[in-house]
């Protein structure tokens, strides 16, 4: 009980942070002078993420979760293949609920790894299996930092989206301001990761006030320019809707397929919780190196869906903590 109230606790923080920061980029948007200075304070807060991030993880959960191949495939396969090619198949369903540009950030989303923190944490709230979501999670933002612009690279040429230019440049951009940090990271592990284990509430702040500068400064420059007169609150109102149909049938799928397949419980909650989530933490760093910079219709509807799959993984995590046993459903 302890735990869910943390994790309540943490996503309503991190949940009031993104409305902080929004209503900042409204009202006091920062431009000229104070927008550079944002700008080089939120890169190098991503740095510093994603350095911290290789201190954390453990490479010998990474090894243990790595042995179980056929899970980890099938999260592979939910979060690289079947996102890629479900989003783009529903988009001329979807697609007049929010708009083409809109729509083109659910296909950013698709491409994107799964997140961290949350998908470990409400896998143990649920009573999944921990390490392999350790594993499933962690590979899938390593495997990221590769796929997501090749993917970013196929959609959107395909759609006709000139802006994501992914070639060598973008792939060095991507492996220096988030592959290195990670790497220095783990090299830096016998040294720090004593102390980072120590002050994870220090460290929670850092992750979250990370994404909350990001979230400012691309508000601020969408307010300075007049973004949001283009946005219609049907348009608003269409995107959570389109979030929350695509996941109620991701988690129906992972789930029943995972059931079919002969995965035990603990395993079918790893898959749903990993299978199914998108990450804001890696989305936005990794939308500066594909694009050149934070692009609204992108990072909007990327926003969306994580709110939508905090409060809807919450759910199902209270729902099986509570039944302790599988039941043949939810």
């Amino acid at each position: 009980m302890n735990l869910i109230r943390s994790i309540i606790s943490k996503a309503d923080r991190f949940t009031t942070g993104i409305i902080i920061s929004v209503v900042l980029g409204l009202l006091l948007p920062c431009s000229g002078m104070a927008a550079t200075v944002f700008d080089g304070i939120t890169n190098a807060a991503i740095v510093l993420l994603f350095y911290l991030y290789g201190v954390k993880l453990s490479r010998e959960s990474v090894i243990a979760g790595l042995l179980n191949w056929r899970l980890q495939s099938m999260v592979f396969f939910f979060t690289f293949v079947f996102f890629p090619i479900v989003i783009p198949l529903l988009q001329p369903v979807f697609e007049p609920m929010v708009g083409a540009a809109l729509y083109m950030g659910m296909v950013y989303v698709a491409c994107l790894p799964s997140t961290v923190q949350s998908s470990i944490a409400f896998t143990s709230v649920a009573g999944g299996n921990v390490p392999a979501a350790v594993c499933s999670a962690s590979v899938s933002s390593l495997l990221g930092v590769f796929l997501t612009p090749m993917l970013v690279g196929l959609l959107f040429s395909h759609s006709g989206a000139s802006s994501a230019q992914v070639g060598v440049d973008t792939i060095l951009k991507i492996c220096y301001q988030i592959l290195l940090p990670f790497v220095l990271g783990q090299l830096s592990q016998r040294w720090l990761r004593a102390w980072v284990t120590g002050h994870k509430t220090l460290i929670g702040w850092n992750d979250q006030t990370t994404i909350w500068l990001v979230i400012y400064t691309s508000f601020s420059a969408a307010t300075v320019s007049g973004y949001w007169a283009h946005i219609a609150p049907l348009q608003l109102g269409g995107l959570i809707l389109v979030c929350t149909i695509i996941l109620c049938l991701t988690y129906t799928i992972t789930y029943f397929s995972s059931k079919l397949l002969g995965f035990n419980r603990e395993d079918r909650i790893t898959i749903v919780f990993c299978g199914s989530k998108k990450s804001l933490a890696v989305g936005a760093p990794m939308m500066l190196a594909i694009f050149g910079a934070l692009d609204n219709n992108l990072l909007l509807p990327l926003m969306v869906f994580h709110q939508v799959q905090l409060m809807t993984c919450a759910q199902l995590a209270r729902i099986w903590k509570r039944n302790g046993a599988d039941n043949g459903g939810y």
